[in-house]
C-alpha cells in the first residue's frame, strides 16, 4: 500500500471539493453535517486557508490521505495544546470505496508518525461513537487504549449519542 499524507495546498481544490461532495452523503451517515457554503470551490478554497494558517500557528494540522496519488481520504490534528500537555485531537475520514481494506489504520500510522515526530506532541486522543465498529477497530488496532465512556454527550441528527474516548502516548 502506497499512502502519503499531505497537507492541503491550493491546487487541491477542484480534487478535495469533488471527494468531498462524492463522499458527502457516507460522511454524514456518522459526523454532523458540513454548511452548504463549504461544498463550492470558494468553501473549499477558504478551508484550505483555515488549515494552512491553524498549521502555521500550531492549533492543528491537516493532511490529505492519497493511495498511489489518489485522494482517498483526510486525517487531523486539531486542538492542539501545547502547555502543560502537547496534546492533539484526532479526526480521519476515509471515502467510501475506500473502508475496509485497512487504509484508514496505515493512514493513522503514518499520522501518528507526523504527530509523534515532526509536531512533537505527546499525546493524543481520539473519540468514536460505539455505533461505528469501523473507525473503532482502526484505534484498537493502532494502539489506542480505551481511556473512558461518555454518555449522551454527541448531538447528531436530534438524538444523543454516546462517546468512547481513546489515547495513545507517543513511545
Amino acid at each position: 500500500m502506497n499512502l502519503t499524507l499531505t497537507p492541503p495546498q491550493w491546487d487541491d481544490v477542484s480534487e478535495l471539493l469533488a471527494f468531498e461532495l462524492t463522499n458527502r452523503a457516507f460522511f454524514e451517515r456518522w459526523i454532523n453535517a458540513r454548511l452548504d457554503t463549504y461544498y463550492s470551490v470558494d468553501g473549499v478554497t477558504r478551508a484550505i486557508e483555515s488549515a494552512l494558517q491553524e498549521a502555521n500557528e500550531d492549533r492543528a494540522y491537516q493532511y490529505l490521505i492519497r493511495e498511489n496519488g489518489v485522494l482517498v481520504g483526510r486525517i487531523n490534528f486539531s486542538q492542539v495544546r501545547r502547555r502543560y500537555y502537547h496534546s492533539a485531537s484526532l479526526g480521519y475520514r476515509m471515502g467510501a470505496e475506500y473502508t475496509g481494506r485497512g487504509v484508514a489504520r496505515h493512514a493513522v500510522a503514518l499520522g501518528l508518525q507526523k504527530a509523534f515526530g515532526e509536531h512533537a506532541l505527546k499525546r493524543v486522543e481520539a473519540t468514536v461513537r460505539p455505533e461505528n465498529p469501523g473507525s473503532l477497530r482502526v484505534l484498537q488496532r493502532s494502539g489506542f487504549t480505551q481511556y473512558g465512556h461518555s454518555h449522551k454527550s454527541f448531538l447528531f441528527h436530534d438524538q444523543w449519542f454516546d462517546l468512547l474516548h481513546f489515547e495513545i502516548h507517543a513511545p
